[in-house]
């Protein structure tokens, strides 16, 4: 049985404060209706970090899972740049098969 293609998303962490859990805020720019204007729009994730490797400002790629708590749904698959260095992870701009 296949759960087929799951999503992911790409964002910057806002906070690590928490044991295992960091908070990604995500931007998407909308056109308002009336104006035309682009405006933009946060969504904050709560996603599972199980080796607590994220810190705040690092882009992140987070993928759609089970319930793990009351509010994170997500988990982190991997840093794609590090806030600090501006090191981008190996593998950042390829795509995987999966």
């Amino acid at each position: 049985m296949t759960r087929g293609k799951l999503p992911k998303v790409r964002g910057t962490v806002v906070s690590d404060r928490m044991d295992k859990t960091i908070v990604v805020k995500t931007e998407r720019r909308v056109k308002h209706p009336r104006y035309g204007k682009y405006i933009r729009r946060y969504t904050t994730y709560y996603a599972h970090d199980e080796e607590n490797q994220a810190k705040a400002g690092d882009v992140v790629e987070l993928a759609f899972t089970r319930p793990i708590s009351k509010s994170k749904r997500w988990r982190l698959t991997k840093v794609v740049t590090e806030y600090a260095t501006g090191a981008v992870s190996p593998g950042a701009g390829e795509e995987s098969a999966t």
